[in-house]
């Protein structure tokens, strides 16, 4: 006699992690290769060998396909612990540059992002499935440089979310930016000096400045 149950007998058989990593790789090779417009679901299931159906329960649209199938990749990305914020900065930096030199990768974001520029529905799923994602990044090395002593502790919490999107705006725009538009390599030199001057430009953002509206304290005796 089974002891499974009715309800677990209902809900069917569980997802494929093999099914799925094959549509995704599917669908980078395809938007790289034939552009936005190129790509239909049909066509992705076709390449990752899979039927129809398997890939329409998991994604009812070619925008919430593609953008998994990018965001899938950028979660590779791992904050380093080199002992400080530049080796760490220095690190990811290397990282993000490693994943924009693959060919399939390299397509595939260019052709989201060139649709994105008419397509307000999928900006909005970039900022969602891509850069609210790795935001985590910038926060988690932040706070790790504040438990080393190499960074202050914010007091005011809105200025330090805005902030973050700052810091995770430099660190990917510059980076794309070299590789996409300048068509220059990110080396690690080149990664070394980037991390040194974000990271003093994030000190000096993240000083506590004196309140222009106080008042002068007493001068010190003798004075």
């Amino acid at each position: 006699m089974s002891d499974e149950t009715p309800a677990a007998r209902r809900a069917g058989r569980p997802r494929s992690a093999t099914a799925d990593r094959a549509i995704l790789d599917a669908a980078r090779a395809a938007i790289a290769e034939a552009g936005w417009a190129g790509v239909t679901l049909g066509g992705v299931a076709a390449r990752a060998g899979v039927a129809k159906t398997t890939l329409y329960r998991r994604w009812p649209g070619k925008n919430e396909l593609v953008l998994d199938a990018l965001a899938d990749l950028f979660d590779s990305l791992r904050l380093p612990d080199h002992g400080s914020l530049a080796r760490d900065v220095e690190g990811v930096v290397l990282q993000f540059a490693g994943l924009l030199r693959e060919p399939r990768t390299r397509g595939a974001l260019m052709a989201v992002l060139a649709e994105a520029t008419h397509d307000a529905a999928l900006r909005e799923r970039i900022r969602v499935s891509i850069v609210a994602r790795q935001k985590h990044l910038v926060l988690q090395g932040r706070e790790r440089a504040r438990a080393r002593g190499e960074l202050p502790a914010e007091q005011d919490a809105a200025a330090a979310d805005r902030n973050a999107d700052m810091i995770f705006d430099v660190i990917a725009g510059s980076v794309l930016h070299r590789l996409l538009v300048s068509a220059e390599p990110v080396t690690e030199a080149w990664a070394t000096r980037f991390a040194t001057l974000l990271t003093r430009g994030l000190a000096a953002l993240t000083d506590p400045a004196p309140d222009p509206g106080a008042r002068p304290g007493p001068d010190p005796p003798g004075q």
